[in-house]
């Protein structure tokens, strides 16, 4: 299928809720603000936290810690959002015994507002995860992913853009080649496009279309292969020309603050991970200072 045919037919219809941006603008402020982006990878339906005699991850995590921190922090900032860059599901019984109804219910407790898809969330196939999508309250954002002949076609969007104090925000989502990663049996007639394409595509779409003044990429591509060819984060990132920033997910990896990347016009764009398992909640703040974003910077917090 021609992707920009694609990109045209599934695109979505804005809707407002709330972010902001790096380097970019198109805003008109009076005072400085202070845009929050917080964010989760692979958490793998661990719900509980880690026992205290743990070997790698002692009385960390916790669902209920997460949400507890995430709450602290929209209180200090109420301009803050919340994504998750996939593998929500299997990792613990609660997936076992519950198919991932349970890990989208809590998620909308502490009021996600987007995920992308990971190889994993397709452990039941299309139609388990089909099953548990009306349990979810937030977007499922797969721009890469053609799903329109399976039974999931119309149930995810390739983006998403949200309002907050006069800033635009775009987010869209990228996805993993599910060949290899996940049986044929479960994910069917699921068409994997060329993430590089899709997301030039979409981030141009989103920059001189919807003209928003940010753009974030949910990623499950994984963070870099060194001796592999396969598409990463990294890559991606050198690729794109109005991203700003990747959130990322797959390769378990845990940063302690964002990787700063070149792309593709030479601008400083952000890419970041934060491990797994709900060990660690990433946080990005971005800096508007009237129509320009001055600065940005990012931290893994442990929950």
């Amino acid at each position: 299928m021609n992707r920009r045919k694609f990109i045209t037919n599934t695109s979505a219809t804005s809707a407002f809720v709330g972010l902001g941006g790096l380097t970019l603008g198109s805003c008109s402020q009076d005072k400085p603000t202070k845009i929050t982006i917080l964010h989760t990878n692979d958490v793998h339906s661990h719900i509980d936290p880690f026992p205290s005699d743990h070997s790698d991850f002692p009385n960390l995590g916790g669902l209920a810690r997460r949400a507890t921190l995430v709450d602290n922090i929209r209180k200090e900032n109420p301009n803050t959002l919340l994504f998750d860059a996939g593998d929500i599901f299997q990792g613990t019984p609660y997936f076992n015994f519950f198919g991932g109804e349970l890990e989208f219910k809590l998620m909308n407790m502490l009021k996600y507002d987007a995920a992308t898809l990971g190889n994993h969330d397709f452990d039941n196939g299309v139609e388990g995860l089909l099953a548990q999508i009306p349990n979810a309250k937030f977007d499922l954002l797969s721009a890469n992913y053609n799903f329109s002949n399976t039974t999931l076609d119309g149930y995810t969007k390739p983006y998403k853009t949200y309002t907050l104090n006069n800033l635009k925000i775009g987010v869209y989502g990228i996805g993993i080649e599910l060949k290899g990663l996940v049986t044929k049996r479960l994910y069917k007639e699921t068409e994997y496009l060329n993430p590089f394409e899709i997301a030039t595509d979409i981030e141009t779409q989103l920059k001189e279309v919807e003209k928003c003044d940010l753009i974030i990429c949910l990623s499950h591509l994984g963070y870099e292969y060194a001796n592999e060819q396969k598409p990463d984060d990294l890559t991606l990132a050198s690729k794109t020309k109005h991203t700003d920033l990747i959130i990322g997910g797959h390769t378990h990896t845990f940063l302690e603050k964002p990787t700063v990347v070149k792309n593709a016009i030479d601008r400083d764009i952000l890419v970041n991970q934060v491990g797994c398992f709900g060990i660690n909640l990433g946080r990005v703040d971005f800096y508007f200072d009237g129509a320009t974003n001055t600065q940005s910077q990012g931290v893994s917090i442990k929950v």
